[in-house]
């Protein structure tokens, strides 16, 4: 073996080791799913972000999330899902984030929406005053409406909750990858901490380890 390859496989030993004894000195950053649920990936590595826009946590994480997977590779199937721990505001904070997805204005309007919630301190719980809110972003507020009440967005909302039930979501934001684990700030170290376990994990998928 030369020198090089020597060197290398010692760096990759001693950065494998680190990582392990991080873990090992946090706790395990992450819990393992059971059982398993069905992914919607495609063939891909399905990545979820578990939130609610009004949680200051997820508002908080929302900049480290947003540029995290602007880098993730093409295998990596990233989708938001948004929590309702109660009926009001989650359901309706719920219905705007699938209306806007629906109508494809999730780049354009979803760091709005928390904007408007954390900073201009709107409740965005009923219709009108979500509309309102639309309108004065130059969203169409009767589009908007139409798709917000919808019967595919109140199914989608419903399969969120189903979704969250079976990842025993507790508190947001929380991470899951592939069906099989979960991942929540509390474990990784910090909400900072979490698209790099995210990033591990998927490593594992890819390896097809347990």
């Amino acid at each position: 073996m030369s020198l090089r390859k020597a060197l290398s496989l010692l760096v990759a030993v001693l950065a494998f080791a680190s990582a392990g004894a991080a873990w090992s000195q946090a706790g395990t950053p992450y819990s393992m799913l059971s059982p398993p649920q069905p992914t919607e990936g495609g063939g891909k590595i399905e990545v979820i972000e578990f939130f609610w826009y009004g949680c200051p946590h997820c508002n908080a994480f929302e900049p480290t999330l947003d540029a995290w997977q602007k880098t993730l590779p093409a295998d990596i199937a990233f989708r938001r899902v948004p929590v309702a721990f109660s009926e009001e505001p989650f359901v309706a904070h719920q219905k705007i984030f699938f209306a806007l997805d629906s109508m494809g204005l999730v780049n354009t309007m979803h760091r709005k929406v928390f904007y408007a919630i954390h900073n201009d301190r709107m409740r965005l719980a009923k219709a009108d005053e979500i509309a309102a809110f639309m309108g004065k972003n130059g969203v169409d507020s009767a589009k908007f409406l139409e798709a917000y009440n919808s019967f595919s967005v109140q199914t989608k909302s419903a399969q969120a909750k189903q979704l969250a039930q079976a990842y025993k979501i507790d508190a947001v934001p929380a991470m899951g990858v592939q069906g099989r684990y979960y991942i929540t700030g509390t474990m990784a170290g910090g909400n900072e901490r979490m698209p790099a376990v995210a990033d591990a994990l998927v490593q594992r998928v890819r390896k097809g380890a347990a």
